[in-house]
C-alpha cells in the first residue's frame, strides 16, 4: 500500500507511542491526584508542555495549553476573541474556523471573509482593507489544507497590528508545524498545532497563546490547563504528542527536501493530458493538488485505491460536499473542481512509491476518460 493522504492524518510513530505507553500502563494515574505517584504524571505532563515551546515558541512570550484537537483549538479562539466588534478571516479557512465563523456570524458578531490567489493563499490587500478600529479578531490558515499555499502569517500579523494595535491575531498552523521552519513571534496572540498530523496519536493538540492575551474557557469542570480546558488530561496523547514533535522538527530539513523531491517526481510523471496542477510550486511541498479536468477526483480516489494507492480528494473534514468550497474560492472551474485529488507526504516516502503512484494515476485517469466517452 502507498499512502499518499498525510495531510489527513498521519501513521503514529512507532517509537514515541513505544516510549509513551508507560502513561497507558504503569504510570496511568491522574495528573490532578495528590499523592506522590499523581504528582509524577502531572510533573511529566508539564515537562511536554516545555518542549513544545521550545520547539514552536523558545523566546518565552507564549503558553501553551493542551486540546483534544485542532479544531477544538481553533474554536475556543474564535468564540473567546471575537465576541466584540468583527471578525475577519479568509476564505481558505479549515472547517474548524470557518464554520465556527459562520456560527459567531448567527449570533451576531460581523464577519468578513478575505479573498483568496489563485495558489489559496490570501489576498493580503483584501485582509488588510478589511481590518478596522472594530475588528477584534483576524484568523489566517498558515499553510491551506487543500493546496498547501503558504501565508505569510507574520507578516500579516504585523501589518494587521499597524493598523490596530489591538486587535488579536490568530493561525491555525496544523498543516505548518512540523513541515516548514517557524518560530512563533510575538504579533501572533494564537497558535494551533496538532499532533495527528506529524505523526502523533489522535486526541491531543495544543494551542499557544501570548501570556497575559484574555482566552475563555470552552469546557467548564475541574478546572485542569490553569482553568482554559477542564477534563483529565490523556496523558499518553501528550506525552506521544511531545516525543513525536521532537523527532519530526530534529528531521524537518530532511522530510522537506524529500517531499520536494516526491512533489517534483509526480509533477513530471503524471499525465498532463489528464493531470493539471493546482498547488502552486511555492506552496508547502507536503501537500501536491491536481485535478483531472471532466473526471471525477472521487471515483479516481476509489480506483486508485483498489490499486493500492490512498490519496484524498481534499480536506478530510468537508469530504461530504462535491465541490470544494476552498478550491472554487481559488477561482476554480467546478469542471476542474469536480476532479480535485490532494496527495500529501510524510516526508519519508521513496521516489519509487512516487513514480508508481503516478502510474497508477495515469492508468485509472486513462480508463476513467475512455468510459466516459
Amino acid at each position: 500500500m502507498i499512502y499518499f493522504d498525510n495531510a489527513a492524518t498521519t501513521r503514529p510513530d512507532a517509537e514515541s507511542v513505544s516510549a509513551a505507553l508507560q502513561y497507558v500502563q504503569d504510570a496511568f494515574f491522574n495528573p490532578s491526584a495528590l499523592y506522590r505517584e499523581g504528582f509524577a504524571v502531572h510533573k511529566a505532563i508539564e515537562e511536554a508542555r516545555r518542549q513544545l515551546l521550545r520547539l514552536l515558541a523558545p523566546q518565552g512570550r507564549h503558553a501553551l495549553l493542551f486540546a483534544g484537537s485542532g479544531t477544538e483549538a481553533d474554536n475556543q479562539v474564535l468564540f473567546s476573541a471575537a465576541r466584540r466588534g468583527n471578525l475577519v478571516t479568509t476564505e481558505g479557512e479549515h472547517a474548524a474556523v470557518y464554520e465556527a465563523a459562520k456560527e459567531l456570524g448567527k449570533r451576531g458578531v460581523e464577519v468578513r471573509f478575505a479573498k483568496l490567489e489563485k495558489s489559496g493563499a490570501v489576498n493580503a490587500a483584501d485582509l488588510l482593507a478589511k481590518v478596522d478600529a472594530q475588528t477584534a479578531l483576524v484568523s489566517v490558515i498558515h499553510v491551506n489544507n487543500e493546496t498547501g499555499a503558504v501565508n505569510d502569517v507574520a507578516a500579516l500579523a504585523r501589518a494587521v497590528k499597524t493598523k490596530n494595535a489591538r486587535t488579536l491575531f490568530h493561525s491555525d498552523g496544523v498543516q505548518a508545524f512540523g513541515k516548514i521552519a517557524f518560530s512563533l513571534p510575538a504579533e501572533i496572540d494564537f497558535y494551533t498545532i496538532s499532533a495527528h498530523k506529524i505523526g502523533g496519536v489522535r486526541g491531543a493538540a495544543a494551542l499557544a497563546h501570548k501570556k497575559g492575551t484574555a482566552l475563555a474557557p470552552l469546557l467548564y469542570g475541574g478546572g485542569q490547563e490553569e482553568g482554559y480546558r477542564s477534563g483529565t488530561e490523556n496523558t499518553f496523547a501528550v506525552m506521544q504528542f511531545a516525543a513525536a514533535a521532537k523527532k519530526r522538527l530534529e528531521a524537518l530539513p530532511q522530510h522537506y527536501q524529500n517531499a520536494e523531491r516526491l512533489r517534483n517526481a509526480l509533477l513530471a510523471l503524471l499525465d498532463k493530458e489528464f493531470f493539471t496542477p493546482l498547488s502552486d510550486p511555492s506552496g508547502s511541498p507536503f501537500i501536491f493538488t491536481v485535478s483531472a479536468r471532466g473526471l471525477r477526483g472521487e471515483v479516481l480516489q476509489h480506483m486508485a485505491n483498489e490499486r493500492g494507492l490512498l490519496v484524498g480528494t481534499g480536506s478530510a473534514c468537508s469530504s461530504r460536499n462535491r465541490y470544494s468550497r476552498v478550491i472554487l474560492a481559488c477561482g476554480i472551474e467546478e469542471k476542474m473542481a469536480d476532479g480535485v485529488l490532494r496527495l500529501s507526504f510524510f516526508g519519508n516516502e521513496s521516489l519509487e512509491e512516487a513514480e508508481k503512484a503516478a502510474q497508477i494515476l495515469n492508468a485509472c485517469a486513462r480508463e476513467l476518460y475512455a468510459k466516459t466517452r
